[in-house]
């Protein structure tokens, strides 16, 4: 599968655009983190733990995105896009979207 954040695949030609696809998913802190980050906040540098946390979410996220073009029989998703928020004290959302398409042999 090829995923650009361009508007088209260099080199290709998009014959058929398939729809809009997402993938998302929330994930939520434990204990351990919220210790080591509560005593990061302290002396100050990356919270690891959470670094970690979201690069997982995030590779998630863009997992379930591929796997919802591959439904549609796409290619290519174009146009991609990450985004996160807190859904609520504790967790967050990792969001990657795009459009699918078909591209011409």
């Amino acid at each position: 599968m090829i995923i650009v954040t361009t508007d088209y695949v260099p080199g290709r030609e998009i014959e058929e655009v398939l729809g809009f696809v997402i993938g998302n998913v929330v994930m939520s802190k434990h204990v351990g983190r919220d210790l080591a980050a509560a005593l990061k906040t302290l002396a100050g540098g990356e919270i690891k733990g959470y670094t970690e946390m979201l690069t997982e979410a995030r590779n998630m996220a863009i997992e379930r995105m591929i796997k919802e073009a591959e439904k549609l029989g796409a290619d290519a998703v174009i146009g991609m896009r990450l985004g996160s928020s807190s859904v609520m004290s504790g967790a967050a959302e990792m969001v990657a979207y795009g459009t699918a398409v078909k591209l011409k042999l």
